[in-house]
């Protein structure tokens, strides 16, 4: 049993690694085809109440759309919902983790969020080091690995042919 849950444990927190690293990745393009270096910028030198502010504006960019999701479902159009709400917490993830990375440390002067980040962090140590060692782990991270490369490869080949 403790077998299956690490297993289950190690492919949560890869594919919770995955979608970190690819929706950073995405944000930081998403900020380089709006032009919004500017705004980055300001949000690295706002005060932690500014930030505070930043920080929440994503949750109101993305409620909206999870009622209209909630909506969709109540209506009975279930895929529909359900892929709009896929999509409210791509871009809120999208939105948070790119604005906290920029006000990190303007948060973490409050003490509540001080809290939840190194609660949070602290669990996440206590679950890598868990699941580090099991095979499913290492099979994913080398699946990851390969990935990463091959969407490199494709990515500058499809770059290459949009210059030509």
């Amino acid at each position: 049993m403790k077998k299956i849950l690490l297993s289950m444990l190690a492919v949560f927190l890869i594919f919770e690694e995955w979608l970190w690293d690819g929706l950073t990745v995405f944000g930081q393009l998403l900020v380089r085809w709006l032009n919004l270096g500017g705004v980055e910028q300001w949000l690295c030198q706002a005060s932690p109440n500014k930030a505070l502010a930043a920080f929440s504006i994503p949750l109101l960019i993305v409620m909206p759309i999870n009622l209209v999701a909630i909506e969709l479902l109540i209506h009975g159009l279930v895929l529909q919902g359900i892929l709009l709400e896929l999509l409210a917490k791509l871009l809120g993830t999208v939105l948070i983790a790119r604005v906290f990375a920029l006000t990190k440390p303007q948060l973490l002067t409050f003490p509540l969020l001080q809290l939840i980040y190194t609660t949070v962090n602290r669990w996440l140590q206590w679950a890598h080091q868990k699941v580090i060692g099991t095979s499913a782990y290492q099979w994913a991270k080398l699946l990851q690995s390969q990935l990463k490369t091959q969407f490199a490869v494709g990515f500058a080949n499809w770059l290459a042919k949009r210059r030509d």
